[in-house]
């Protein structure tokens, strides 16, 4: 074997996870060592599944969480929020322009049946908006995370989470999506302030990672909260429980397989007609 290749041996850093070997260029291995910062990624393995990550980046995927009893989401008769009109554009359109923006050219849409078919009315097939749309009807749930595992088996790597209910067009993607490509977590979840932190989920934090997650606490002097935008392995599917707010971020961070990433933007909700008036002013 010539001189200026190295063999390698190395497990990438996840569990479920082959060992493999390559063999590879020296120029390449510098380039390659030259990503590890000790933070963030602190190995080889993990500076290489960083990068083969960062190349399957044309194929992103996403997935649109509107699911839940439609009447939380309805903003006056037979409209709700996540297919609400903004004027110009509806808050799908928005949502799917987005993500479009920051390569996440397929897209999961869950939901129940009204606002499921609003949607596709909407959306039809993607072509029009550059994307590819998949529909998935909810018949019943327990939760956030048992929506989201509906998108079990359809999904051929990791995938972006945003709630359907929100607007988030100021929101730095790229980064948070980076961050987690980066890191060792199973999740990645977006972060911002709030002034009432009893309404949101609220986390402890030691650098980028979360080491606690409580949701709704009756009382609380952290104001560094949960905002629904995450980026995730497909590993996160694996993990049980009904709501991801009450039962799988604790776990993973009580676990140190939780991150977070601190946006200075923030998402804007959509509870209620009012709110829906005040955007659009």
């Amino acid at each position: 074997m010539p001189e200026r290749y190295k063999y390698l041996t190395f497990i990438l850093p996840y569990r479920m996870k082959q060992k493999i070997s390559i063999t590879i260029d020296e120029k390449i291995l510098k380039d390659i060592d030259s990503l590890i910062d000790n933070l963030l990624i602190r190995n080889r393995s993990q500076a290489i599944e960083y990068l083969v990550k960062s190349s399957l980046g044309g194929h992103r995927t996403a997935v649109i969480l509107a699911g839940g009893d439609e009447r939380e989401l309805e903003l006056a008769p037979g409209a709700y929020s996540p297919t609400a009109n903004m004027g110009k554009a509806t808050v799908a359109e928005k949502a799917v322009a987005k993500l479009r923006e920051n390569g996440f050219k397929e897209i999961h849409y869950i939901a129940r049946h009204k606002i499921l078919t609003q949607a596709f009315n909407i959306l039809k097939d993607g072509s029009g908006h550059g994307v590819k749309m998949h529909y998935i009807e909810e018949k019943s749930s327990s939760g956030t995370a048992s929506t989201l595992r509906l998108v079990k088996g359809k999904l051929r790597t990791g995938f972006l989470v945003v709630y359907g209910d929100i607007l988030f067009d100021k929101v730095n993607i790229e980064e948070l999506w980076s961050q987690h490509a980066r890191s060792n977590s199973i999740a990645t979840i977006m972060l911002t302030t709030s002034a009432k932190p009893e309404e949101k989920g609220t986390v402890k934090m030691e650098g980028n990672k979360v080491l606690e997650f409580v949701q709704k606490p009756k009382k609380s002097d952290i104001h560094l909260v949960f905002s629904p935008i995450i980026a995730a392995s497909e590993e996160l599917l694996d993990h049980q429980g009904a709501s991801l707010e009450y039962d799988v971020f604790p776990k993973l961070a009580s676990k140190g397989l939780l991150q977070g990433h601190v946006s200075s933007e923030k998402e804007i909700h959509l509870h209620s007609i009012e709110d829906l008036n005040r955007i659009k002013k």
